[in-house]
């Protein structure tokens, strides 16, 4: 870059083509200053110059400045191109403004550019980014012609805005139509198998990856590591990460790796790799401690997790988000210093949001601390008077203290406003099909009836085991035969029955659910490790539990 300035400065008849040059120059080895300085200093430009400046702006994530410089290009009577069009689309999509980019789907519209591949596809960019899939959906798949950008971003888009199975569905048409997918298609794609916590899909991608030679890719990598690891592959996980060959060693696969540790309850391997890391010579970044805090919390690493924070704070001069904040609180609050976590919580610097909140509220129930709960579920409910979770976890409090007249407070409140409780799914993969069950469910699943009778002989011999049915926190306005006949027949339960009638002896069982696991369960868990000499592996809303030999990984700290 400095060569090519003393040829500019040299130049006798600088136009307006070399002072184009020039700024793209500047903008390619990332010094967007001195470029809008050159644009400023001209006398004459064209379309090719702004396009040049609102692009870098773009680029350099000054999304508010690239909306500003494009009307005052078409202010001084300049017609943008779908080059121009396509960059301005990427700032809306960027700032997550709809209404500026349904003003520039307008003019597209207008300017008969609404079919041309990239404004179409910024187009259908903006629309997902801001929440609407269906409009997105609607442009791409009334595009004449698809590339390769057309399909990533209805995957991507798809993805972002909760519908992994329709972004592997997707997928599928791609790869039928011809085109091949790219890095990005694989990051998408692999993510969408992590949500699904299908590891047979993953399998089959993570062999087309290889196959495509996208292994040296470390965006790739890491979310093949994220994949295994949300699948309850942790070993596999472990292989990708130590087996790859990224062209760039990136501090978010030692991350993910972290992460990956962290949700199976391995605190002490999370350390011994963050050590490694710096030892390597790569810095951390907010996600790595993120992680960290993480592993630590779940694994009662209560000393070594404050560390770490201020670590974050004083040695690498990071600033915490509230998610760091909330993992600090976390700490407290499994450890059973409610008192202090409050107090923590109270002093942070910045807003606590109803996630802080309720990790509090999670420990009163630990910690049986009913006037605690109620105090907390106060303050979670005058940011959202319908969070169903905050609830639940008041009535399970006070429910675990026999205070059944609160209890019904509560639910009356919960019928007045109108606020029900998010019902538990568990599901499992049993040759590329994914098995959903749900509490009192019998007529889903086609072997409704045999999982009923197997499930019953199932408790009956955990219970020669040393299982008890806890019904401690169940409402008490149920008789008790209702009570444990509720308990056996959780979707999780209903799952590892199933499982273990699909699957041959000795292979291990992987179930994922989108609540936290209940005690009860737990305890049941445990047992039927060992009846039926299982590994069993259950991912809850918080962390993987690993059950083996009647323990599980967890430590019974969860």
């Amino acid at each position: 870059m400095g060569t090519a300035l003393k040829v500019f400065d040299k130049m006798s008849d600088r136009n307006v083509m070399s002072h184009n040059i020039l700024i793209g120059g500047y903008i390619q080895n990332g010094q967007l200053c001195a470029a809008i300085e050159v644009f400023k200093k001209m006398g004459r430009r064209n379309s090719a110059t702004w396009n040049a400046i609102i692009t870098g702006l773009i680029v350099s994530e000054f999304n508010e400045d690239a909306l500003r410089m494009f009307a005052k290009m078409h202010a001084d009577g300049f017609s943008p191109d779908a080059y121009t069009l396509g960059s301005v689309l990427r700032g809306c999509a960027g700032l997550k403004d709809l209404i500026k980019g349904k003003q520039v789907h307008g003019y597209v519209m207008g300017a008969g550019l609404e079919f041309d591949l990239v404004v179409g596809n910024s187009v259908a960019h903006v629309y997902m980014n801001c929440g609407c899939l269906s409009d997105g959906e609607r442009i791409i798949l009334s595009m004449p012609v698809h590339n390769i950008v057309s399909c990533n971003t209805l995957i991507a888009g798809r993805v972002q805005n909760g519908c992994p199975t329709g972004a592997l569905d997707h997928y599928r048409v791609m790869k039928v139509s011809g085109i091949r997918p790219d890095k990005i298609t694989f990051v998408s794609v692999i993510t969408s198998c992590s949500e699904l916590s299908t590891l047979g899909q993953g399998q089959q991608i993570h062999a087309e990856v290889v196959r495509a030679g996208a292994t040296s890719v470390a965006s790739v990598i890491s979310s093949l590591i994220s994949m295994y690891s949300r699948c309850g592959c942790l070993d596999d996980a472990v292989k990708v990460f130590e087996e790859r060959a990224v062209s760039e060693d990136d501090v978010v696969l030692w991350s993910s790796m972290i992460s990956a540790y962290g949700f199976h309850g391995k605190g002490e391997e999370a350390i011994d790799l963050f050590n490694r890391m710096e030892i390597d010579g790569f810095k951390p970044n907010e996600v790595t401690f993120l992680s960290l805090l993480y592993s630590c919390s779940h694994c009662g690493l209560k000393d070594k997790g404050l560390e770490f924070f201020d670590l974050m704070v004083k040695k690498y001069g990071l600033k915490p988000q509230v998610k760091h904040y909330t993992c600090v609180v976390d700490l407290l609050g499994r450890t059973g210093r409610l008192d202090e976590a409050e107090r923590f919580i109270r002093s942070m610097p910045i807003k606590p949001d109803t996630i802080t909140w309720k990790t509090l509220l999670s420990a009163c129930k630990t910690h049986k601390n009913v006037e605690m709960a109620k105090r907390i579920a106060e303050e979670i409910l005058r940011i959202d008077p319908r969070d169903s979770a905050s609830y639940v976890l008041l009535s399970n409090t006070q429910a675990s203290a026999k205070r059944w007249d609160e209890v019904s407070e509560v639910r009356k409140t919960m019928r007045k406003m109108m606020v029900k409780k998010e019902p538990g799914i568990s599901w499992f993969e049993l040759k590329n099909r994914v098995y959903h069950f749900t509490m009192g469910d019998n007529k889903s699943n086609p072997q409704s009836e045999e999982i009923d009778i197997y499930l019953k002989e199932l408790m009956n011999e955990v219970r020669l085991c040393g299982y008890v049915t806890d019904t401690g926190a169940s409402l008490h306005d149920m008789d008790m035969e209702e009570k444990e006949y509720n308990l056996v027949h959780h979707s999780e339960k209903l799952a590892v029955a199933f499982a273990l009638m699909n699957t041959p002896d000795g292979v291990p069982i992987r179930i994922m659910k989108n609540l936290r696991i209940c005690d009860d369960c737990h305890v049941a868990m445990k047992c039927i490790s060992v009846v039926r000499n299982r590994e069993i592996v259950v991912r809850d809303s918080s962390r993987f539990h690993h059950f083996k030999n009647g323990k599980c990984s967890c430590g019974d700290y969860w």
